[in-house]
């Protein structure tokens, strides 16, 4: 379907679908395309007469609810810059998204699973103005006065945030055709829409890039979405079968919570009967991922690549190879250009260097220009920051981070290769291998990891399991922590750099 932006997507949509439905959430509320467009438009002209209009600067903090995408979408009407921060977002990290995005507005759910955001929000010496959007969205039937409708344009409609070595936020800026761009390839990729019972979900939190990705995504195939406010594995699978979800995500994470909730259920007695696609991407999935949930899930797993500066670099496709499902990052979407290159050598295919990208889904750069500067290369082409390498069936095979990796006695070691082997031990669950300063090695190798069960493995038990599955010597751990669970950044990925704080500062 053609659309030059997201509020012309929806308005296509309605008129091609319009009795269709197109969201439902966890208290029985729906729309339909029609709806929604009628619906976002009175949205758009309550939040008019609040003075928002096009170029306004809006920062908005809300739950995964229909009243959200209403939002969203009203304000691609007014033609407003939006800056969606995730709601597990605190005082440090709002306020500089606030300050990154020179936010005049800031629409907040009030209190909400205990928390203040309104409180918050009028403390920033910004002093953006603050209102409230809660379970159902305002709405003006005075939809006359709207102006007119923004047409196609590359500025900048979008700020989202990523973390950055400081622990700061940056705001990656994004139009709407960089977005449409990820939408696209996502959608034919992964030929969602393409089956007459497909029903998505979004279990993960809105204002994450994905929000805005997915949701163009669903008007483009024209299948609806059951959005989740808060995931809960037995509650959500809960949901998922009543509207008898066909694909979810989000990131790893997601899938193995709903592996586990699985293993609590007797054998054969599916967690979702319904669910036939696991999509996500934005941390590394193992390989034994990609099998526990085709054996127990009985579902496919095609697990992307993408970070919020380029929403989808690689797309795997439900249609690829089991091989290539388990062990790659899916292909370059139409669109994207991926090289690999170390320095300014761009390398063949096989060879590990960083990931580099060009094209329509890559963003506009950062709000800070010095931070744009050292994030493209001289010719145009994106830092990941990411290594990897482009294999001959096309296929991009991501091995670890730059920053990541681990120099012990000047041994390059990557963390990616031990977390995969990790995660194959039978009491662990999740892992993260982390880099630790070492007098006499310049950095030694932590393993930290959460557990399946009560079995708690000991140091020489996990270089044991290690050993046997060939690992050489030099990149063994020489340090085991068990935690209760690994800290998480943005849609479920683990913070490392919080794991080297904790441990660094033990002393251990």
């Amino acid at each position: 379907m053609a659309a030059e932006g997201f509020w012309d997507l929806v308005r296509r949509r309605a008129e091609l679908s319009g009795t269709r439905p197109m969201l439902f959430d966890e208290r029985d509320g729906s729309l339909t395309f029609a709806g929604f467009h009628e619906r976002a438009e009175r949205v758009a002209a309550a939040l008019f007469a609040q003075g928002i209009g096009p170029g306004t600067r809006v920062g908005w903090q809300l739950p995964t609810r229909l009243s959200t995408v209403l939002v969203m979408a009203a304000l691609a009407r007014l033609g407003a810059v939006q800056a969606p921060v995730i709601p597990m977002y605190r005082e440090r990290e709002t306020g500089s998204a606030v300050a990154a995005s020179a936010a005049e507005v800031m629409l907040v759910p009030g209190t909400w699973h205990g928390f203040d955001y309104a409180a918050m929000a009028r403390g920033f010496p910004q002093r953006p103005r603050v209102l409230t959007i809660g379970v159902d969205a305002p709405e003006s039937a005075d939809t006359a006065g709207l102006p007119a409708a923004p047409g196609p344009s590359g500025d900048t409609r979008w700020i989202y945030f990523t973390s950055g070595s400081s622990g700061l936020p940056k705001g990656a800026r994004h139009a709407d055709g960089s977005l449409l761009a990820a939408a696209r390839g996502f959608t034919v990729r992964s030929g969602l829409g393409s089956q007459p019972d497909d029903v998505g979900s979004m279990p993960y939190p809105i204002a994450h890039i994905g929000g805005i990705v997915y949701l163009m995504t669903a008007l483009l195939g024209g299948f609806p979405v059951v959005l989740v406010e808060a995931f809960d594995p037995a509650g959500t699978a809960e949901v998922f079968r009543r509207h008898r979800v066909t694909t979810t995500g989000g990131s790893t994470v997601f899938y193995t919570a709903l592996l586990a909730e699985q293993r609590k259920r007797p054998p054969g007695d599916l967690l979702v009967p319904s669910l036939r696609l696991l999509k996500g991407g934005g941390a590394p999935c193992p390989p034994s991922v990609f099998h526990a949930v085709r054996a127990e899930l009985r579902a496919t797993l095609a697990h992307d690549y993408g970070m919020t500066e380029v929403p989808m670099i690689c797309v795997a496709s439900p249609q690829d190879s089991a091989e290539q499902l388990a062990e790659t990052e899916g292909r370059p979407i139409p669109g994207n250009q991926v090289r690999i290159a170390d320095g300014e050598d761009v390398l063949p295919p096989g060879a590990d260097g960083e990931v580099q990208v060009k094209g329509a889904a890559v963003f506009r750069g950062y709000t800070d220009p010095a931070q744009t500067a050292e994030a493209f290369t001289a010719d145009g082409w994106f830092r990941t920051g990411d290594l990897g390498h482009l294999r001959p069936d096309g296929h991009v095979e991501v091995t670890g981070r730059l920053k990541d990796v681990i120099i012990r006695k000047g041994e390059k070691i990557g963390p990616v290769e031990l977390e995969t082997l990790l995660v194959g031990h039978p009491a662990v669950a999740e892992a993260a291998v982390i880099g630790l300063p070492d007098a006499d090695r310049g950095e030694r190798v932590c393993a930290v990891v959460t557990l399946r069960g009560d079995v708690r493995p000991t140091l020489a038990e996990i270089t044991g399991y290690l050993r046997e599955a060939g690992l050489m010597p030099q990149k063994l751990p020489e340090q085991l922590e068990i935690v209760d669970e690994l800290p998480r950044t943005g849609l479920g990925k683990t913070s490392k750099p919080a794991l080297r704080r904790r441990f660094a500062a033990d002393g251990v």
